[in-house]
């Protein structure tokens, strides 16, 4: 029974966040300035993400080394993004290069 009421929980806690402005903006029409400024937002975390992972070691501590599969894989990917603006090429040829480097090289 508690692992049902976890779920059910779990439900709404993911379902609300979505709903809630989905409810309040139906009606209103959304102001220019922020449709614009929210086409950054899912850049901002994933580049927040990439960085703190690439970066960040688990004692806070900034460093370079560790992680050179990763930054050699993020440049690559980086450029292919840049070039082709697919996604799903950037993140089948990052992974691939993830793999293949971390396997063969380092």
């Amino acid at each position: 029974m508690q692992y049902f009421l976890l779920v059910i929980l779990c439900f709404f806690v993911a379902l609300l966040p979505r709903f809630i402005p989905l409810y309040i903006f139906r009606t209103r029409k959304i102001p220019k300035w922020f449709n614009e400024w929210m086409e950054f937002v899912p850049i901002c975390l994933f580049t927040s993400l990439v960085v703190k992972d690439l970066f960040i070691t688990k004692t806070y501590d900034f460093t370079l080394q560790g992680h050179f599969p990763e930054l050699i894989s993020s440049i690559v990917v980086i450029a292919i993004a840049f070039w082709t603006r697919s996604m799903a090429l950037s993140v089948i040829i990052g992974l691939g290069l993830v793999f293949l480097l971390s396997m063969f090289v380092f």
